[in-house]
């Protein structure tokens, strides 16, 4: 396991995070305590630092586990978890990115986690109702007070996070460190605005269900398997889907790797700091996952996954891209400018 920054900040994370959603039973999937212990023991012994979890997590278990698991030896860690989804359905105060829940979902958090602070905290998922100096002033006062060490924001539009961080750099607040999508060979929608973005506020990016809810795997291209759970969701782009884990499969095939392995080393070999989340039911699929670690993707190998995956720009950016509007912008010199600023 190699390692890197966390966006501006110095800190140095695994190269590889491990995602705690699994860690306990409650949600009718996930793994048992005993199990969730084999997994964090592997991916410790591999050279993994970096975990996530949220306080939602299959109601609480997941941050209750992962607390005893670090107890130990907690300040190897970097613990990072969630506020925003709700911990009591019906009430107002326990849902949202307000300051009320902000401070008593960390409260209760650090409880579950048997700790005083955890290292990177996110907002879980933009509400639309809360302004975003009221966000940042919260999270500022947090760092401040020491229960929390770095920021980061999840699911959240891309003009809302640019917005957010520009603001925090003038007014000296602290700025969101890291940004958490879904990104995959299947959904590469995120490079559109989210992953620039990143890229230019010198954010880290942890994107999850980088193996697309298990269609990247290739099970679901054995015609005698049926998508289940979230790998439904694709279900109008079922044919496309499986003709890219196809293709998965066939550069898996040349390096001796799994469909998984290649899926993963296709997110984490992508421009910036991306760090993939791992999440895994059992030892078996985490060993596998850790496996991309061996696997290094060949500039034929990501070329061909980029033209089976590849998805239409949308605007501004194919019509800035087109060579008429080029010539209008560059006075028809484009070729001849070495811009280091592309994306």
């Amino acid at each position: 396991m190699r390692y890197k920054l966390l966006g501006r900040s110095g800190v140095r994370v695994s190269e590889l995070a491990l995602g705690t959603m699994t860690f306990g039973e409650e949600w009718g999937w996930g793994a048992s305590k005993d199990e969730s212990k084999r997994m964090f023991d592997a991916f410790v012994e591999a050279g993994g630092n970096f975990f996530d979890t949220a306080n939602r997590y299959t109601e609480g278990t997941s941050e209750k586990l992962l607390g005893e698991f670090i107890a130990s030896d907690r300040e190897r860690y970097v613990v990072a978890t969630k506020y925003t989804l709700q911990m009591r359905l019906g009430d107002p105060s326990f849902s949202g990115n307000h300051k009320k829940n902000m401070k008593q979902a960390l409260e209760a958090s650090l409880k579950r986690l048997g700790t005083d602070y955890v290292d990177l905290y996110w907002l879980h998922a933009w509400d639309f109702t809360t302004h975003v100096d009221e966000i940042l002033r919260g999270l500022d006062d947090l760092v401040r007070q020491g229960k929390i060490l770095y920021i980061g924001i999840s699911d959240t539009p891309a003009w809302i996070v640019s917005q957010a961080n520009t603001m925090a750099d003038l007014r000296g607040w602290t700025p969101f460190t890291a940004l958490q999508l879904r990104y995959s060979l299947i959904d590469r929608t995120a490079e559109r605005e989210l992953l620039p973005m990143a890229r230019a506020f010198d954010l880290a990016v942890t994107p999850w269900s980088v193996i697309g809810a298990g269609v990247l795997s290739g099970k679901y291209n054995d015609p005698s398997s049926q998508a289940t759970g979230r790998a439904k969701e694709g279900a109008a782009k079922i044919d496309r889907n499986l003709a890219i884990a196809k293709e998965a499969a066939a550069v898996a095939a040349e390096l001796g790797a799994t469909s998984t392995q290649v899926a993963i080393s296709w997110v984490r070999q992508q421009k910036g700091v991306v760090i993939p989340l791992l999440g895994a039911r059992n030892l078996e699929q985490l060993r596998d996952n850790l496996g991309t670690l061996s696997v290094t993707l060949g500039e034929n190998h990501l070329a061909r996954l980029d033209k089976a995956s590849a998805i239409e720009p949308g605007f501004p950016h194919d019509f800035l891209s087109t060579p008429g509007i080029k010539d209008l912008a560059y006075g028809g010199t484009y070729d001849l400018i070495d811009n280091h600023r592309t994306r």
